[in-house]
């Protein structure tokens, strides 16, 4: 597909996503949502990635200019429809909506929020992708244009995910002025935050309840314990040991859905993860199938390669067990490495997630057969985010999804140019992945953008940006009288809390 045709493609359906009408009368009886969240958030700013539960809240107060569908499908949120004009530079047409405080939106706020989160002390999880945006012009209060110095395929992408929704324009980042469904109240740090129904927010009847009570239970077992006492309406990551009881439980429902995974990154700002051998050898010395086993109960699969699905047409079969459990030559990648006999680290993971811990203990017992003796350090998930943004660690668990479905989205996992996060390796440098993501985004031919991510693909597995571990199924419980909440596929799965403004109590 060239330009054109892709322009033409995006435009047609942004158009037919233009079916938000005229705001009429809001839900203002619909009772009280209650939320089991896994953890406090340890930030609502707005543009940082701070997990999960974050992103959910953040959800409820905020929109971008684009969004998801429960489908999966991208559609306009605060943009009511976006196209790439003759020059190359993507243009957003904005829809009326208005600010939490009433004042409307414009396109000055938008630029604003661009240029903001474009600064390199801005911690937004996107500044590195934003920086590609050369200049932002707003020609009227309803039109905003992006200019980049070569064409970016991807771009609207970056402006659907929710860490980069858009707050009113200020002296300083007012994280719970939105434009969203629900107004931030307040909040007990650590147990509870409270929203309410916003009777000024731009789609007909949304959202559907008045209130949303997000709990924070960040023992997983006395969250889905709540969620079958009816002290919660919906819980966030039901734990893999508990699916089955939820399922079988006609009182309550399951939704799940694969895409998330688990992997490890590097402090490669020092040694020994500074060697690429050395990341190699611990990629061949870890029996997957014992993580989907112990971590996920079954609900998970083995995972040898980047995470890219078996469905996506980016798949390559051929690569997808280039990282085999192999100890006999993990032992011999430490000895070219220098390491013949080993060493001792520290591996950076949390107990407040089972998942986490787990999957650490299963690396823990594989690595120490190749001479790798692991010290874990298991601290609380505000603090293992913190430690992971500082490299306070040697090598580290995590779980994510990639930013969307597109091998781009991967950019945020492994790419090194991007500014630090806890969601990449520390001090790591991938100049050739760097440069082929740049290639992929600019170009709008499909079998083009195959090959490149092959390449790009084939230098990871060389060079082991982070190690995949296990793709995972990820689920929220739910009462049986809470419906419209959708859990929306792949490694969307985190932009359900999108849903929640359809969320109703029956």
């Amino acid at each position: 597909m060239n330009r054109r045709g892709f322009l033409a493609t995006t435009g047609a359906a942004a158009g037919a996503l233009s079916f938000l009408g005229p705001k009429a009368l809001h839900a203002q009886d619909g009772g009280t949502l209650r939320f089991g969240l896994s953890t406090y958030p340890p930030s609502l700013d707005a543009w940082a990635s701070n997990g999960t539960a974050a992103g959910t809240i953040k959800l409820m107060i905020h929109r971008g200019l684009l969004g998801y569908g429960p489908d999966g499908t991208m559609r306009g949120e605060l943009a009511e429809s976006w196209e790439v004009d003759d020059e190359g530079a993507w243009v957003f047409t904005l829809r009326d909506a208005t600010w939490h405080d009433g004042t409307p939106v414009t396109s000055e706020d938008i630029a604003w929020n661009v240029l903001e989160a474009q600064k390199p002390d801005s911690a937004a999880y996107l500044q590195g992708q934003l920086a590609a945006i050369t200049s932002v012009e707003t020609p009227d209060e309803k039109t905003v244009r992006m200019v980049t110095d070569e064409p970016l395929a991807v771009l609207p992408g970056w402006f659907a995910h929710f860490n980069m929704p858009m707050i009113k324009k200020g002296e300083a980042r007012d994280t719970t002025m939105g434009s969203g469904p629900f107004l931030y109240d307040s909040a007990d740090r650590g147990v509870s935050i409270s929203l309410s129904a916003w009777d000024g927010y731009y789609k007909d009847e949304m959202p559907k309840v008045s209130n949303i009570e997000a709990i924070v239970y960040a023992d997983e077992n006395l969250r889905v314990a709540a969620l079958e006492a009816g002290d919660v309406d919906l819980v966030e990551y039901v734990p893999w040991q508990a699916m089955d009881q939820i399922e079988a439980n006609d009182e309550l429902a399951l939704q799940a859905t694969d895409g998330p995974f688990m992997y490890l990154t590097f402090n490669a700002s020092r040694p020994p993860f500074d060697n690429p051998k050395v990341r190699q050898a611990v990629a061949h010395a870890i029996k997957r199938e014992d993580i989907a086993a112990a971590a996920f109960y079954g609900r998970g699969g083995a995972l040898e390669h980047l995470p890219i699905a078996e469905g996506s047409e980016f798949y390559n079969p051929e690569l997808a067990n280039s990282w085999n459990y192999d100890p006999e030559k993990a032992q011999a990648l430490l000895a070219e490495a220098g390491y013949p006999d080993g060493f001792d680290c520290v591996m950076l993971s949390t107990a407040q997630y089972g998942m986490h811990q787990s999957t650490a203990e299963v690396c823990q017992a594989y690595l120490s057969m190749i001479g790798i003796n692991v010290q874990l350090d298991l601290p609380e998930w505000s603090t293992r985010v913190k430690k992971g943004n500082e490299g306070t660690y040697d090598l580290a668990v995590m779980g994510t999804a990639a930013m969307n479905n597109d091998p781009d989205g991967l950019a945020t996992v492994v790419d090194g140019s991007l500014s630090p996060s806890f969601v990449r390796s520390f001090g790591m440098e991938t100049p050739e992945i760097s440069e082929l993501f740049a290639r992929g985004r600019a170009t709008f031919d499909t079998e083009e953008r195959k090959a490149i991510y092959k390449e790009l693909e084939e230098i990871a597995i060389d060079t082991v940006p982070v190690v995949g571990l296990s793709w995972r199924s990820q689920g929220y419980g739910m009462r049986a009288n809470a419906e419209g909440f959708t859990v929306m596929p792949g490694q969307l799965v985190f932009y359900s809390g999108m849903t929640l403004e359809e969320t109703v109590l029956g």
